[in-house]
């Protein structure tokens, strides 16, 4: 989860937090000024009433408490405060709900007084509480407002590195402040120049080595040619044989480094088909195809084809019997072999030049760029051993890291 998420549930939660101790302290202040109103208005109530039968004296009262008279009551709902019955009348004290409006109802035998108020002090009160009640909603708004300004530029710097990570090595985030997260830009931004150049560096020196091998092998191997010696020819023509396919290695993992892939759509047989086709296969019964699913992939069909070739050619360099079994099922593609466990764990044979594998027929380069590509497609490579066949299995389902 983002940090913006993050943050907007905490805002939420404060805002719902906020607004219900706000209703709470609402009720409670409520309840203490209707109490603090009955007690007024009773004291108003038993004056009326003690001087009912003195119209003038009332009339005084009324003015004096700006009591409003009502001759009919409307047919709100009203909450009553209070009530008490007399020998020839009652006292009636109400509130209109969800008004700031009280009604004292006085009767004494015929005579009625039905008189109302707005109680300016209640009212005075609550609007006091809602505007602090509102402020607070309305600052924590802008807090969380600020913050998210404040991180909006965390979004571009993760799809700067995101992008950076992905191969454009020109991607950089664009300073705009000079808090820590500016600091974290710039420093992105330096660390990207430098890898960059490093690189560079190292794909030049790559491609050089890669091109200026290439003359002096084809030389070596012409010179072969002229010797007589039948041993000596053959090992020589290995020895450069070996060169030629370290120098193809190296520029092939130069290529992947530098280049942006070419997702298409192809199905799982496809890719298999494309793979065999790079290997030079005296004998197709040395493999055993079985497509249990022809699935579909999205990638980079030439890459995907050099890491399944890789597999195929280290099956068959290192069988202890053929065939070798290459198996499609379930958004997987296997490569079996019978033959000796892995001695070591599969992440140390995926490092280029590994020292076991430069000593058995190959250079340790194979996994190496197996494992690369795989890694560049977000797919991913796994080995096991069971019932003395050795299993690599290429997963096609993408990896959210």
């Amino acid at each position: 989860m983002s940090i913006i998420k993050k943050i907007s549930i905490l805002f939420l939660i404060s805002f719902v937090l906020m607004n219900i101790i706000g209703f709470w302290i609402d009720s409670i202040n409520s309840k203490r000024v209707d109490d603090l109103i009955k007690e007024k208005y009773l004291k108003i109530s038993n004056e009326i009433f003690q001087n009912i039968d003195n119209r003038d004296k009332v009339e005084e009262i009324i003015s004096k408490y700006a009591l409003k008279r009502v001759d009919a009551l409307d047919k709100k709902e009203r909450e009553v405060l209070y009530y008490e019955k007399h020998t020839f009348g009652f006292i009636s004290i109400q509130k209109a709900s969800f008004e700031d409006e009280f009604i004292i109802k006085i009767n004494f035998l015929d005579e009625t007084y039905t008189l109302k108020t707005p109680d300016e002090e209640n009212i005075n009160d609550k609007l006091k509480l809602n505007i602090l009640i509102f402020l607070d909603v309305f600052v924590l708004f802008l807090i969380f407002l600020y913050l998210l300004k404040l991180l909006s530029p965390l979004k571009k710097i993760t799809k700067e590195i995101q992008n950076f990570s992905n191969g454009d090595m020109q991607s950089r985030i664009e300073v705009t402040s000079n808090d820590e997260i500016g600091t974290l830009s710039r420093a992105f931004n330096t660390m990207a120049a430098s890898i960059e150049e490093l690189i560079k560096t190292r794909e030049e020196l790559l491609r050089d080595i890669g091109h200026e091998l290439r003359t002096p092998i084809a030389k070596g191997k012409f010179a072969t040619l002229q010797i007589e010696d039948i041993s000596q020819k053959e090992l020589l023509q290995k020895i450069f044989s070996d060169l030629e396919i370290l120098t193809n290695e190296l520029i092939e993992l130069e290529k992947l480094n530098s280049t942006k892939l070419n997702i298409t759509t192809f199905s799982a047989e496809t890719l298999i088909l494309e793979s065999l086709s790079k290997l030079y296969i005296e004998d197709e019964s040395n493999i055993a195809l079985k497509i249990e699913d022809d699935f579909k992939i999205e990638g980079d069909l030439h890459y995907l084809s050099v890491a399944l070739k890789n597999l195929i050619d280290n099956a068959l360099k290192y069988a202890s019997e053929l065939p070798i079994t290459l198996k499609a099922s379930k958004q997987n593609i296997y490569v079996i072999n019978r033959g000796e466990k892995l001695s070591k764990e599969l992440e140390y044979y995926l490092k280029p030049f590994t020292q076991e594998l430069s000593q058995r027929d190959g250079f340790g380069l194979g996994l190496s760029i197996v494992k690369k590509i795989s890694d560049k497609h977000n797919f991913s490579l796994s080995y096991s051993y069971k019932d003395g066949q050795n299993i690599f299995c290429l997963d096609f389902v993408v990896n959210d890291f």
